[in-house]
């Protein structure tokens, strides 16, 4: 996989977490399918990287209402991150967003805008070794509208003091696409593991 870097003389950079600087996306679906699976819930591989992006919270409510489920969403919820705190040891990152994040680090601020909460962001970076790389987290619960809704985008590019139009994004779920072009943002796309194992053609 290449990254595709827009032109532009940015000021800041912000990285989705999951799927984009972790390959944590495996993992995250073992943990929803161990998590789903004593409520009788179904959850696809391929609705999960649909739906990536989206805060735990707002996922467990949107099986509850499109599968008459009464699943409580905070037990759900600790339940899930929970097992995926398991399965944190056998973590990896993508090599070619590692690579420009170090070879950019110091340059110019870097923010780390996520649909997973604070605690899991945090491990994730800390298994890694790069949670000092970036300057500010804004994670779910920290905004009222998660993407593709543009706040929490825009919400870092206000904490890191930079212009919207000045952030470069990185991401690889399309709902972080949508709202990165809802704040103004240019923005690169990272494939999906699907993409990069070949079970789903970009060209299909």
């Amino acid at each position: 996989m290449k990254l595709t870097i827009p032109d532009g003389d940015f000021k800041a950079y912000l990285f989705d977490c999951d799927g984009t600087i972790v390959d944590s996306m495996p993992l995250h679906f073992v943990a929803w399918s161990k998590a789903l699976h004593e409520w009788g819930c179904a959850f696809t591989e391929e609705q999960f990287y649909a739906w990536g992006g989206r805060p735990v919270d707002e996922i467990i409510r949107a099986l509850n209402e499109a599968q008459g489920l009464a699943m409580p969403v905070d037990a759900v919820y600790a339940k899930k991150e929970a097992l995926y705190r398991e399965l944190l040891p056998g973590l990896e990152g993508i090599p070619e967003v590692l690579e420009h994040i170090e070879r950019s680090h110091g340059l110019i601020p870097f923010a780390v805008v996520s649909g997973s909460p604070r605690e899991s962001v945090e491990a994730s970076l800390d298994v890694l070794g790069i949670r000092d790389r970036f300057d500010v987290l804004v994670c779910a619960g920290e905004y009222a509208k998660g993407k593709p809704n543009p706040e929490p985008f825009l919400k870092a590019a206000g904490l890191l003091g930079v212009r919207p139009g000045d952030c470069l994004v990185f991401e690889d779920a399309d709902l972080g696409i949508e709202a990165a072009k809802a704040a103004g943002m240019q923005w690169v796309k990272v494939d999906s593991p699907m993409v990069r194992s070949g079970r789903i053609r970009l060209d299909a």
